[in-house]
């Protein structure tokens, strides 16, 4: 019997390729792609990892005040944010159950103070915790490189979590594009452009939906994308159950962001895709870093979710 394969022309055949490349491209790099980057990045396996906080830590998203000198990983594999500040608490765990192979050791973030030093803002805030990319490889990594990490991240049950509706945690790459802006004086006010270096902070999000909260019947979370060409948040999966989850970005030439997920410590695939965007309607151009962001509600009492990471990684699928 002649297999359906054989009925396809030469031409159809080719077209059938075509498409197959081109759904490929859209959905960019799968996170972890290439050559593992091992300069930077952590395992923190070895038992000696810990945290060296410089307080009182940065605020200068709210206050414009840098306090220096900022906090540093024993190792230097991750630093303080001058822009927000690093979480209260950052620290070594054992590795929760399900998580990579042979893995020993984790990091954990928590915050009850997000806003400025020394005051309480009772508004929701966040800390970020850089993971120590261009100061190790002295600078940004243009796109043509084709960037990509891939981080774990574990859920823990709920019962744990911060007991309100609102995201959470982030994992998010520091981006760089180039806009233009339109400027006008001189005798005759003609216009001319400037050119500048935009930053932007694409990313994922994870809130928490509270059963206290009468729009939910359940606890569970969901998995949000920043964002679409507007700023507008993708929904993306959700987590019905506590457990380990994978999450990737990656970075094309055509400076579209990429973004991957599934649940457990396995390798991504194409199939764990959810959306390829021009955050903001920006190009990207160059990848700087990842951080983590830990959000609380900046009340002076009540601490953030504890988030448990483990093998944040980068890799280049072109260099």
């Amino acid at each position: 019997m002649i297999s359906f394969v054989t009925r396809f022309s030469p031409v159809v055949l080719s077209l059938i390729v075509i498409t197959t490349d081109a759904q490929a491209f859209a959905q960019g790099i799968v996170p972890g792609t290439g050559r593992r980057v091992t300069e930077v990045g952590d395992d923190f396996e070895d038992p000696n990892w810990h945290y060296i906080p410089n307080f009182p830590k940065s605020s200068r998203n709210i206050d414009k005040q840098l306090r220096a000198p900022t906090g540093t990983a024993s190792n230097n594999s991750f630093y303080e944010s001058n822009y927000r500040g690093a979480p209260d608490v950052v620290k070594r765990v054992p590795t929760p159950p399900g998580g990579l192979p042979g893995s020993t050791g984790a990091m954990m973030m928590s915050s009850v103070n997000t806003g400025i030093p020394g005051m309480i803002s009772m508004k929701q805030q966040q800390d970020d915790f850089m993971m120590n990319v261009n100061r190790r490889l002295n600078g940004f990594i243009p796109v043509s490189w084709g960037p990509n990490v891939v981080v774990r991240v574990y859920l823990p049950p709920f019962d744990q979590w911060e007991n309100r509706t609102g995201s959470s945690f982030g994992f998010r790459a520091d981006m760089f594009t180039t806009t233009y802006e339109t400027k006008r004086g001189g005798s005759f006010r003609r216009s001319r452009k400037i050119q500048k270096s935009e930053p932007y902070w694409p990313g994922f999000f994870i809130q928490f939906n509270s059963k206290d909260d009468p729009r939910f019947e359940e606890d569970s979370a969901i998995f949000l994308i920043r964002g679409d060409q507007n700023g507008r948040e993708v929904p993306g999966p959700q987590a019905t159950e506590p457990g380990w989850w994978t999450l990737g970005m990656s970075f094309t030439p055509d400076g579209k962001v990429h973004y991957y997920a599934r649940k457990g410590v396995g390798n991504l695939t194409r199939a764990d895709h959810i959306t390829s965007q021009f955050p903001y309607g920006f190009r990207a151009e160059r990848f700087q870093t990842i951080f983590f962001n830990i959000v609380s509600p900046d009340n002076g009492r009540t601490s953030s979710t504890e988030w448990i990471v483990d093998d944040p990684m980068l890799f280049y699928a072109n260099h």
